[in-house]
């Protein structure tokens, strides 16, 4: 399903990126070009005096030996100079490069529709964002600069071997079929065999991290044969992707290491015919011999990198397919008329033919508080994500102001409805810039208020640098409970006038949580709390409540008539009322 969700960018899309963003910084790129080019050069000419020294001494002419292994030093060590500095430059480029790509890319993420990221499940997002990242950073740092250093060494040797002499290219060409062949054979299926690989990843990322984050529910249904199959099934696809792969290599890397050799072999003997009839000179055999030798190098370096970039390739398409993403809503012209949201005849259906909500209708006055309660799976996370505009519904409608959700510009929509839900994240970074996240520019009383109001101030200064606390990965730790209370506080912080609270205090102690949603509630006096309910205190405390079954609003009124009507509410209320003091709270839903 994931891999229908987030594309993947074709071959002519990561090659049009790979050089717009590239050709971004010409300066810097001529200047790695420049030096690599003037390294290569220093190396050409210690083969050049060799020759010549040869052929003196075929001559019998005397020769200052010290001074020739003098300048070969010479030249060596200004080669070595050179490489340095172009190497620097170079990594230079490359980590100018990685830095933009891993900005869009991450613009790229941040701008993909949420009911997208819902649907498409963590493990191919995941995979992207951190092993084809990591594949592509390697790729910048090393694949294309050793590339680049063997595609101009080895076009300037080539070069001098054609100024050395002519006829001695000949028997290089021997080659040249071989690695053409079988260049283009393993091109045409790495590609997509590194793109299976990766997908294979995803899935099998995917399944574990289901299986760990649903460790309870799987334990308690006894689903542990069914998601060890899962794991088998996946690691089984990822070690044939890999296997196929491999196996590309296997063929291809003999093919090209024989053409290393192959060509200082016809060298030497087609140059010992040439001058045994007179066509060329000793030194020209030499010098040609040992140039054929030093393109084995920047040949067998360009050969090897090439595998590497098309796994970075495989990775760059799929981070840029992210941006293929279609959008999920197109911005209208109505402007919200008043704070009312309203859902008429609302359906919605995460698989086509299979409605989760039938004909929904509900108005939720502004300032109210209204709790929704009902069996698991009745529908309330649903309704609550289409009264947030996460999705747009089937059919229907769903309005605030009377203007529709899914059509406001994203900025506008959550300065009118927020959701928050049990997942949270806490990133790495202070504990301030934590909170700050819902609105960077508040100031620390702010910052302190809004901790206050989730009843998170206390545990807050009692760490090593209070506010200033790294926190997130590699920092302190902060425990599920207290980084929902983080999530509550920038809700708080970023003042929507509209809150979808869908099981926003369930990782809190029962007891801790009321007194947090009493201080909520003082502090969002006078908003629209659309409150999903595991707690039924919180339906109590309600203006309103909605009993949601079988995907519709079964039951709808104030907790006293709901409790007077004596349906389905009343029968939960009944249950967890009856219950004595200091057994654990059940949940409704």
């Amino acid at each position: 399903m994931s891999a229908q969700i987030l594309p993947v960018a074709d071959r002519a899309q990561v090659r049009a990126y790979a050089r717009r963003l590239t050709l971004k910084y010409p300066g810097t790129l001529s200047a790695a070009l420049g030096l690599h080019s003037l390294a290569a050069a220093a190396g050409l000419v210690v083969p050049w005096i060799l020759g010549d020294l040869v052929q003196d001494i075929r001559n019998g002419t005397r020769t200052d030996v010290t001074m020739v292994a003098l300048a070969i030093a010479g030249f060596l060590a200004a080669q070595g100079v050179l490489v340095r500095f172009a190497v620097y430059v170079s990594s230079r480029l490359g980590e100018k490069v990685l830095a933009e790509l891993r900005e869009e890319f991450v613009g790229r993420v941040l701008a993909l529709p949420l009911s997208t990221v819902e649907r498409a499940g963590s493990g191919d997002l995941i995979t992207r964002t951190s092993r084809d990242v990591d594949t592509l950073s390697r790729s910048v740092r090393h694949a294309v600069p050793e590339t680049v250093i063997a595609l101009v060494a080895f076009a300037i040797t080539a070069g001098a071997l054609v100024l050395t002499g002519p006829l001695l290219v000949l028997p290089a060409l021997v080659v040249v079929p071989l690695l053409w062949i079988s260049t283009r054979w393993y091109l045409r299926r790495a590609r997509d065999g590194y793109l299976r690989e990766n997908a294979a990843y995803a899935d099998m990322t995917e399944g574990l991290a289901e299986t760990v984050g649903g460790a309870r529910t799987v334990e308690a249904l006894g689903l542990q044969d069914r998601r060890r199959r899962r794991t088998d099934t996946d690691i089984a696809r990822s070690w044939a992707a890999e296997r196929y792969t491999l196996g590309l290599r296997m063929v291809w890397f003999p093919a090209v290491e024989f053409g290393y050799v192959l060509p200082i072999v016809t060298t030497l003997l087609a140059g010992g015919v040439f001058y045994m009839q007179g066509w060329v000179t000793i030194a020209q055999v030499t010098a040609a011999t040992l140039y054929m030798q030093q393109l084995a190098d920047p040949l067998d370096r360009l050969m090897s990198w090439i595998d590497e970039l098309q796994v970075g390739g495989a990775s760059m398409a799929r981070l840029l397919g992210v941006a293929e993403v279609p959008d999920d809503r197109a911005e209208g012209s109505d402007t919200p008329e008043g704070e009312e949201l309203r859902a008429a005849d609302v359906r919605y259906a995460y698989r086509e033919g299979h409605d989760v909500l039938h004909g929904v209708d509900l108005v939720v006055r502004p300032g109210e508080r209204l709790a929704m309660v009902g069996p698991s799976g009745a529908g309330k996370s649903t309704l609550g994500r289409l009264l947030a505009g996460v999705h747009g519904p089937r059919t229907g409608s769903v309005t605030v102001g009377g203007a529709s959700l899914v059509e406001l510009p994203l900025d506008d929509l959550r300065g009118h409805v927020a959701l928050v839900t049990q997942e949270h994240h806490v990133f790495r970074g202070t504990l301030r810039d934590n909170v700050l996240i819902a609105r960077p520019d508040a100031d620390d009383d702010q910052v302190r208020a809004a901790l206050e109001a989730v009843d998170a101030w206390e545990w807050t200064v009692g760490l090593p640098e209070g506010l200033d606390t790294m926190v997130g990965s590699g920092g302190e730790a902060v425990p599920p409970a207290q980084a929902q209370q983080l999530a509550l506080a920038r809700l708080v912080l970023a003042d929507p006038h509209t809150l979808v609270l869908d099981e926003a205090t369930s990782l809190i102690d029962p007891r801790a949580a009321r007194s947090l949603e009493r201080s909520l509630a003082a502090v969002l006096d006078g908003r629209t709390v659309i409150a999903i309910a595991h707690r039924l205190y919180t339906a109590h405390d309600a203006d309103r409540v909605a009993v949601v079954e079988d995907g519709r609003i079964s039951e709808l009124g104030s907790h006293d008539e709901l409790v007077a009507a004596g349906g389905s509410y009343a029968a939960l209320w009944s249950s967890w009322h009856g219950r004595p003091v200091g057994t654990d709270t059940p949940r409704a839903g």
